[in-house]
């Protein structure tokens, strides 16, 4: 289900209005606008400031999957999943857990976040949750509180733990004392 189209309205039809009277000169005529839809290309696809946006005023509760970049300046309360990069702005309050490939914060964020490639809190952000990045950019005057992993996710589950003696009880074996 697509709420909203990468492809502009090929159905959209102008019709020309008068509202006074019709021209009385034979070189008067109407041009209708035309509608382009803006070029698209995979560099302008991967912009910080996104194909995709929810606005001032926008209040979302759910699920938002985003296909490309976009760009959040209202409410979000659920989750948000974008396969491209994320640019969370100023205006925007999100109570949600985030997955994307990067994420820009500067608005504020409750939930946690995880990044393929970087996450960057901007100055007057404010972020409560564990985020998750093998980049992470915090500018001075950010808040963030919650724990940081930057490296991937799989790579944590299957790291192997070892764990060393303490000096004391090296030394203790190699006197030859018996440990308690």
């Amino acid at each position: 289900m697509a709420l909203f189209s990468k492809e502009p309205d090929k159905n959209i039809k102008t019709q020309p209005t008068t509202t006074g009277p019709a021209p009385t000169s034979s070189t008067a005529s109407f041009t209708p606008p035309t509608h382009s839809a803006p070029p698209t290309s995979r560099a302008s696809a991967s912009t910080a400031e996104g194909r995709a946006c929810l606005d001032r005023g926008s209040k979302i509760t759910g699920k938002v999957v985003f296909e490309g970049a976009a760009r959040i300046e209202g409410e979000v309360d659920g989750e948000i999943n974008a396969k491209d990069s994320l640019v969370i702005g100023e205006s925007a309050v999100i109570t949600a857990q985030i997955r994307a490939a990067s994420v820009s914060v500067a608005g504020k964020v409750s939930g946690d976040i995880v990044a393929t490639q970087r996450i960057e809190i901007r100055p007057n952000a404010k972020v409560s949750g564990n985020i998750t990045a093998p980049v992470l950019v915090v500018h001075e005057g950010a808040q963030f509180e919650g724990h940081c992993s930057m490296q991937p996710e799989g790579v944590r589950e299957d790291r192997k733990i070892t764990v060393f003696p303490k000096e004391e009880r090296v030394a203790q074996v190699a006197g030859g004392q018996k440990l308690a």
